[in-house]
């Protein structure tokens, strides 16, 4: 039987009437993601019609998922609202700490041992609060999410940007950070701008050597990074359902790398065979009886154009296999290309390293798939020329691929099978130990979802491209960026000319999934004798201290922290790999600000001017001189600041420090929520040409801050070094609530002050 099954029921018992309700509304028929949307309201029943892209609308979501590091400051966060139960379903799921380096067995027993007081805490918590609790070696939240509680018409939220991944469910699965999960833990609204919707019209049939990931690939080189934000994407036609229910799930995974807020597709017979291949037959059966309100409402897909803000129409037929990069995941480039563009772009053929797996790829279909390419290297009498590592995506994946025989296929060919976990795909992977930073220029290919720099290995100099688990095996097989396997033969140990056969694959396991321990912790009953201890001397975890209000007063002489140049993701202003380790200590984490960020004045990273002694020091090391001086900063970014994940130390960190806002030319949507969470300012430029006026010694007067409110600009006075002003006009997005959360320091004090 599933988990929640009687919660799962509820939302089905009520979604037809609010349904119709809406319909009759919005006087139309519904997209599927205003069908989720409007059967989600925390008032229950819908009583108006919500305008997209504007409108702040409050939902009542489901469930809550949160990986172990974000976990533990949305824990450390939830332990402060004065609740002695979760309100929904929540679940933790220990796989961001795990490091690749050996093998399975090695790195998961080192992890265990390093990592044990993290662990331990999060078990703890969870067992007081009614949490389940996944623990390490059990698999990837997203994948063990899509096998244990997606569902159909649901809607969840999780502390992880793909989180998006169980839409390949039916569900609404959003990304978002700790403050925002806590909301919902406690039995409170959850807050979104009510989206914009993008449809994806998927005709014709995969085939050959053509995955579900080159739809996400082709998708992201449509929309660029930035293309979906503020959106939910929503697929459908003949080619969506074709395709797999996990295939589907590799498509939403990566929508969060074109900023949507989430991607779906509408119920269909895969979902169902899915459903009950993992033994869900009872959320089959439950989905069945409303399978009417699972999906689109037939006029929306016979005239997509009258119901979506943007259209756009893929022949999965004529789809070529891509590799998308490097140092970004929407520079996308055709197979049959790629060997020109590696030349005109000077790309290292040579491929070092080919790792599949992870939250967007680790299926049975996927590694099936890989594995009947691996098994062609001993049948052809061929041999590995790149490196190669397979990243399962939980231990039921793991242990049906042992039982059929897969795992068996890689070692022959010497692979390397890693840990049930994140690993490379989140840069926990020990590839060149302490010598990352002055790494060797090289090229390696990934079926992961992200590729920014030093994201995998902490290399900079690392070109990273993203492909299909089958794309990616089989240019392990030939070891070079440019090798079509459609068109191009390899040349075996006997000299002869091979070419490979297509990738050959499962749905779903012919003799069904199994698992001896899955790795469920399910919490007491009554966790109430529970105790948490957190050591005052502990270097990985540090209870929190509320944050206190930025006064008006404090926004005048507000000194420049950073004008970041170019992208500056969550990984630039947060990095994770070995960082990872202090995800629950505040002020050590806070030792990483910024330090990937690149000054617009220098082009360096971690080399700014402190503007108090004149000298050149680490970001980090700057700005805690302004704190000890009681000085506000301010952050200037460009386009689409915080890309990325969801994770919200890139926002606590610098509200810890200092920092007091962050004006840029756009924001990604999760870390824009994030700042607001926290109690800070995140504005953009009215005028984004006044990017350039910022100086590298200017101090900023916010001077109509005491006026802060809903749909009015904020006037920013800007001193220059020789005395003259620029005046710059900050847009914001803030609602009344939200300027509430600046005003009482932070949303997490404005929930415990409801609770006192």
């Amino acid at each position: 039987m599933a988990f929640d099954i009687d919660m799962i029921k509820e939302v089905y018992s009520l979604i037809g009437e609010r349904i119709e309700k809406a319909r009759e509304l919005v006087g139309r028929p519904l997209t599927l993601a205003e069908k989720i949307l409007y059967s989600h309201l925390w008032e229950g029943t819908p009583t108006k019609q919500f305008t997209r892209g504007k409108d702040y609308v409050d939902f009542a979501p489901d469930r809550v998922a949160c990986q172990d590091a974000t976990a533990q400051m949305a824990l450390l966060q939830f332990m402060h609202a004065g609740k002695p139960k979760v309100a929904v379903p929540t679940t933790v799921h220990c796989d961001h700490l795990i490091q690749a380096k050996v093998d399975a067995k090695t790195d998961l027993k080192r992890a265990n041992e390093t990592s044990n007081e993290v662990f331990d805490f999060l078990e703890s918590v969870s067992n007081k609060y009614g949490i389940g609790f996944w623990k390490p070696g059990a698999g990837i939240i997203h994948q063990v999410v899509l096998e244990n509680y997606a569902f159909p018409g649901g809607m969840m939220i999780g502390t992880d940007s793909h989180t998006v991944n169980a839409g390949g469910l039916g569900m609404v699965a959003i990304g978002v950070g700790g403050a925002d999960a806590v909301d919902v833990m406690a039995g409170m609204a959850w807050e979104l701008k009510f989206p914009k919707l993008i449809g994806v019209k998927l005709t014709g049939s995969l085939s050959g050597w053509t995955a579900p990931k080159d739809v996400i690939l082709k998708v992201a080189d449509i929309l660029t990074v930035k293309g979906g934000t503020g959106a939910i994407i929503e697929y459908f036609g003949e080619g969506a359902t074709s395709m797999s229910c996990t295939g589907k799930g590799t498509i939403c995974n990566m929508g969060a790398e074109v900023g949507a807020t989430t991607s779906t597709f509408g119920y269909d017979e895969s979902m169902d065979r899915y459903l009950r291949a993992t033994n869900r037959a009872d959320v089959a059966d439950a989905a069945l009886e409303v399978k009417e309100h699972l999906t689109a409402d037939s006029d929306v897909y016979k005239n997509p154009e009258q119901y979506f803000d943007q259209v756009i129409e893929i022949d999965l037929n004529t789809l070529e296999p891509h590799l998308n990069g490097p140092f970004t995941p929407d520079l996308a480039t055709p197979i049959s290309k790629m060997g020109e563009a590696a030349k005109e772009n000077d790309w290292p053929l040579n491929v070092e390293v080919g790792l599949i797996g992870s939250c967007t790829n680790s299926s049975y279909e996927d590694i099936s798939r890989a594995a009947s390419l691996a098994k062609q290297v001993s049948d052809k009498n061929l041999k590995m020329k790149s490196e190669f590592t397979i990243t399962p995506g939980s231990e039921q994946v793991r242990y049906t691929i042992e039982r059929d025989g897969f795992i068996d296929t890689f070692n022959n060919v010497g692979a390397t099978v890693f840990a049930n976990a994140c690993g490379p795909c989140i840069g926990m992977w020990d590839r060149y130990g302490d010598k990352a930073a002055n790494g060797p220029r090289n090229t390696i290919v990934h079926s992961f979802n992200r590729n920014f720099a030093k994201r995998a290995d902490g290399n900079p100099n690392t070109l990273a491209f993203v492909g299909s688990p089958e794309l990616v095996t089989a240019i392990a097989i030939s070891g070079r960026l440019d090798f079509n396997p459609i068109t191009d033969k390899l040349i075996n140990e006997d000299g002869e000319e091979i070419l490979l056969d297509e990738p050959r694959g499962y749905e779903l396991p012919p003799e069904g999934f199994a698992v001896e321990d899955a790795g469920y912790v399910a919490p007491m009953e009554d966790g109430s004798g529970v105790k948490v201890i957190v050591s005052s001397s502990s270097e990985r975890l540090q209870l929190l201290e509320p944050f206190v209000p930025i006064k008006p007063e404090e926004l005048q002489n507000v000194k420049l922290l950073i004008k970041a140049y170019g992208k500056c993701t969550t990984d630039h202003i947060s990095m994770a790999g070995p960082w990872l380790r202090y995800r629950g200590h505040l002020d050590n984490i806070a030792n990483n600000t910024l330090i990937g960020a690149v000054n617009a004045y220098n082009k360096k990273t971690n080399f700014v001017k402190n503007q108090l002694t004149g000298e050149y020091v680490a970001v980090p090391d700057a700005q805690r001189e302004y704190k000890k001086e009681g000085i506000k900063t301010i952050v200037v970014g460009d386009h689409n600041y915080g890309e990325g994940s969801s994770r919200e130390h890139a926002a606590m960190q610098p509200r810890h420090l200092g920092v007091a806002a962050v004006l840029v030319k756009s924001f990604a949507r999760i870390h824009e929520t994030n700042l607001k969470k926290q109690g800070m300012l995140g504005l953009t430029f009215a005028d984004e040409t006044d990017y350039d006026l910022i100086q590298e010694d200017d101090t900023f007067n916010f001077v109509d801050i005491a006026d802060f409110a809903p749909d009015k600009p904020l006037t920013i006075e800007v001193v220059h070094k020789d005395g003259s002003k620029d005046t710059i006009i900050a847009n914001h997005t803030y609602n009344a609530a939200q300027i509430n959360w600046f005003k009482e320091g932070s949303a997490l004090n404005v929930i415990k002050k409801e609770n006192a």
